[in-house]
This record gives C-alpha cells, sequence and structure tokens, in this order.
C-alpha cells in the first residue's frame, strides 16, 4: 500500500510531519541511495516538462497549429521520415537549447550532489536532456571526462560517471551517418533555427582526402541533436547496462523518484528493478523509525503514480522536488549536526620566514563515522570516532610566526662540511692514527735466509703481516714434537768363506 503525505499538510497534520522527519532522518541514515529523475526536477528552473498543461507538448502545438503533429511526435524517431516534421523539430530544439542555457541548477540538484558529496549515493539516473546535474557538479555519462580512447568495447569510464543521461545530452550533435559527436555551438543553433542541419566536418574531410587520391566520394552525414528519441536506441545502451547490473548487485538502500510520471517503457523496467533490490536489501525487523524507513521507496511528484506501482512505491510525497529536498536538507541539519561540521584548513600567506598569516584554503565537511552498532548506539569495547587536530581560528593573525625553513643541503655552510678530520680517510692518516710500530728486523721473509736467525725466530716465522710477532696468539703457532733420531748402520752379511779371504787381505795389508 502507497502511503500518501503532502507537504502542505505538515503544519496542521501531527502524523504527517512526523513521518516526514522519519523519511529526513533515513536519507541522512542510508549509504547507496538511488536517484531517479525526470523533467518535474527541472521546472522551476524555467524549463518545461512534456506532459502537464504548460509543458513541451502544448507548446509545440501553440507554436505549429497548422501541422497535424502530436507533441509526442516531435519526439518520436519516426519523425525523420517527413521533411517537414523534420524541419520543425530543429527549429523547436534550437529554441529549447537556448532557453536550457540559460537556466540554473535547482536545489533538487543541488540535493544530488550533497548526497553524492556525503558519500550516500550510488548514482543517479534521469530522464532530462539539459545536463543541469553536471553543472551541479555531478559528472554526466555525455561528459567528455569520462570519454575513453581506446579500442576496447567500453566507450565511457564506468566507475567516473556519477549522473546517467538516458536520453542523451542537447548540448551535443551527433552525425547521423559516421556517429561522430561534436559540442553544439551558436553556429549549429543557427542552422538549426532555419530547419536545415548542418553537414558533418568529419564527413567531409574523409571525402576531401578520398577525392584528392582519386578515390570515390563518401556520403556526407548531417548533425543532429545527441539526444535519444522514442523508439531509438541508445548510443551508450550497452554501458548503462552494465552500470544498472553494477548498481544493483551492490544492493541499494534506498530509492528515490522525482519529478516523473513513469510513463516511458524503458525507465519504467528500470524503476522497478531497482525498487525489488532495494526491498530485498531491507532489514527484517528495525525497532526505531528511522530504521524502518531503510529499504523504501520515495516517490515525490506533483501527480499520484498509477495502479501498477502498487507493491512498489512505499511513499508518494505530493508537492514540489524542490520544496521537499530543501525540508531533507533542514531537518538533516537538525538531527545529525555532526554530518555537517566543517573543518578548515589553513595554509601560509606570503614569505614563510617573515609572515606568520594564515589564510582558508578548504573547507572540508565532516564524513567521520563513529564506532556504533546496530540501533545507532555505541559497542562497549569500540573505540570513540578519532578526529584530526585540525586549528579552528576566527583571527588568524594571533597565530606566531612560523620558524625558519632549513636551507638547501646543497648550499651548506663551510664549516657544517662532513669532509673533517675525523671522518676523511686521508686526513686520518696524516693526522696519525698511531699505530704500534713493526721492526724490519723482527719479520720473516717468505725467500730470505734464517742461517743467521735465532732459533726463537724460526718456530715464529711470518709470512708479511704488520702485526707484532708479540701479539700473534700462542695458539695460532704450530710448534714441532722434540724427538731424537738415532741412525744404527748394520754391516751387510757376509758368508763364512768370503769373511776369511778378507780377514787375510786385512793381515797382509797391515
Amino acid at each position: 500500500m502507497v502511503v500518501t503525505l503532502d507537504l502542505d499538510d505538515c503544519t496542521s497534520n501531527p502524523s504527517t510531519r512526523r513521518t516526514l522527519s522519519n523519511l529526513s532522518l533515513a536519507v541522512a541514515k542510508c549509504k547507496k541511495v538511488v536517484v531517479v529523475t525526470g523533467a518535474g526536477i527541472s521546472c522551476s528552473c524555467g524549463i518545461p516538462d512534456f506532459r502537464s498543461s504548460d509543458g513541451l507538448y502544448a507548446l509545440v502545438k501553440q507554436q505549429y497549429p497548422d501541422i497535424v503533429l502530436k507533441g509526442r511526435d516531435l519526439f518520436d524517431a519516426s519523425l525523420f521520415r517527413d521533411p517537414t516534421s523534420t524541419s520543425v523539430f530543429y527549429t523547436f530544439i534550437s529554441q529549447l537549447k537556448r532557453s536550457i542555457d540559460s537556466a540554473s541548477p535547482s536545489p533538487t540538484h543541488r540535493f544530488i550532489k550533497t548526497l553524492d558529496t556525503k558519500r550516500k549515493l550510488l548514482r543517479s539516473y534521469t530522464q532530462n536532456i539539459d545536463a543541469l546535474e553536471e553543472r551541479a557538479g555531478l559528472v554526466g555519462s555525455s561528459s567528455e571526462e569520462v570519454r575513453t580512447n581506446g579500442k576496447g568495447k567500453a566507450k565511457i569510464k564506468v566507475k567516473e560517471v556519477r549522473n546517467v543521461q538516458l536520453h542523451g545530452d542537447i548540448h551535443r550533435v551527433r552525425c547521423t551517418f559516421c556517429s561522430a559527436e561534436f559540442s553544439c555551438t551558436e553556429e549549429h543553433l543557427g542552422q538549426f533555427n532555419t530547419g536545415i542541419p548542418p553537414d558533418c566536418p568529419e564527413c567531409i574531410t574523409r571525402s576531401k582526402a578520398r577525392i584528392a587520391r582519386s578515390a570515390r566520394a563518401l556520403k556526407v552525414g548531417t548533425l543532429r541533436p545527441a539526444i535519444v528519441l522514442y523508439d531509438e536506441p541508445h548510443p551508450l545502451g550497452d554501458d548503462i547496462g552494465s552500470m544498472q547490473s553494477a548498481d544493483i548487485s551492490r544492493k541499494p538502500d534506498m530509492l528515490i523518484i522525482m519529478g516523473t510520471s513513469l510513463k516511458v517503457h524503458g525507465f519504467k523496467k528500470l524503476v522497478k528493478d531497482f525498487a525489488r533490490a532495494v526491498h530485498d536489501s531491507a532489514p527484517s525487523s528495525s525497532p526505531i523509525n528511522a530504521r524502518k524507513m531503510t529499504g523504501k521507496v520515495i516517490f515525490v511528484n506533483k501527480t499520484p503514480p498509477g495502479a501498477e506501482w502498487e507493491g512498489i512505491i512505499d511513499y508518494h510525497v505530493i508537492g514540489e522536488t524542490d520544496k521537499w529536498a530543501e525540508r531533507v536538507v533542514e531537518e538533516w541539519k537538525k538531527l545529525r549536526p555532526a554530518d555537517w561540521e566543517v573543518q578548515k584548513k589553513l595554509v601560509t600567506t606570503g614569505d614563510v620566514e617573515t609572515s606568520g598569516a594564515l589564510s582558508v584554503a578548504k573547507d572540508i565537511t565532516n564524513t567521520i563515522t563513529q564506532g556504533k552498532g546496530k540501533g545507532g548506539k555505541r559497542k562497549p569495547g569500540s573505540a570513540p570516532a578519532r578526529r584530526e587536530h585540525v586549528l579552528l581560528l576566527d583571527d588568524l593573525s594571533t597565530l606566531p610566526p612560523l620558524p625558519p625553513s632549513p636551507g638547501s643541503p646543497g648550499k651548506r655552510r663551510q664549516s657544517d662540511c662532513h669532509y673533517d678530520v675525523e671522518c676523511s680517510p686521508s686526513k686520518k692518516r696524516d693526522a696519525g692514527d698511531k699505530r704500534e710500530g713493526v721492526v724490519l728486523k723482527e719479520r720473516g721473509l717468505l725467500f730470505g735466509s734464517t742461517t743467521k736467525a735465532k732459533s726463537s725466530e724460526v718456530n715464529d716465522f711470518d709470512l708479511g703481516s704488520d702485526m707484532p710477532l708479540s701479539k700473534v696468539s700462542k695458539a695460532a703457532k704450530v710448534r714441532m714434537p722434540k724427538a731424537k733420531v738415532e741412525v744404527v748402520v748394520e754391516p751387510p752379511l757376509v758368508p763364512k768363506r768370503a769373511s776369511r779371504k778378507r780377514k787375510l787381505i786385512i793381515e797382509q795389508d797391515r
């Protein structure tokens, strides 16, 4: 069942006022809000909607009463079949573009930007072609910032898009032949106003290049507004489908629908898919009223929704979208003032060494989430939220002067030179790190003569080390064991006969 709330009954009906306050608090507490908007949010900017009594369809009939053409047919893809309807379309679009250029974002556009600044906006989807969301600070799907120059399938950077333009952008023109896009300039509007579309410069350049090399000329397309008409495919349809699937998988906790009558078939399917995802993410049991509002679908429009939206839309707020958006922001500031605290970032102005004056460079909105559990109460073991120590002063002239900045390392003073006596190897050697001298007589030579050396010097033979022999450890010396060697010479065995003859010879000699 859809709960209807009238903004004009807030002062007289306490129940309506209490329910609207709970809705405002729920918006402040939700973290993944999907916003879907239509032409109703731009009415306060001076841009008419489509189906109201003073909308675009009625305006077309007033300007062109002799042409048998319904207002909806002027935004249908079949109008390009008839030259008359095509001429009327270009003339009307040029007038609409000039009125959009003089418009400025409404409080509803700024409310969507506030949700994005507070990191509560999952993404915004709009049927509008005025691109006022981008002027408010939301990067649109038709923006030059999200265009990709690679050869991949994706034409835009999906993660950087904050506002999906479902029906295109009137500030750009597209070629009917090569699909090249350009920014809509004053020259284009002048030609559109005459009912004759301008030729595509990209097609003209390629055709002239072929003619220069004696090739057949190419067909030259015409430029048209880069908006999506009824029964016409979207050039970024694949990218929009991937963004929708990604947002549904992230489980949004609130859906806000503003300024649309929910009549377009494709748009209705998108809203129903998001509403189903929001209801699936709703908490099962919520004792607190604000938590009970999460996982709900809010519809803000002057006209009520149809019977087919029973069970899909939870709350219908009757009234202008600007009035409801301003009320939500006002109650948000009262109920949760910590979300709106501003920290000032200070920077120095002038010379750092002589001036101590500071100026505010940036205001940072507080987005600190306190360590709370379910129900909004802090857990017993959780630590309180940490805040940066930021200096907040009204009178910046009372601050003390800053200390002088250190000099450059390349401009070090001579007294601070690191090549001093204590560090330089050459100066340390010259200064005389006195070492114990070594007598050359006590140094052994590898191939020297040791005949005149003492017996003690033979055992302490050194291979040319600079260290004195007296400091060599005893464990490093090799001592030979002392042993006596006796040589015993035995005469050879001589036969008896030979021994006798030897005795005779000896005696004769004597």
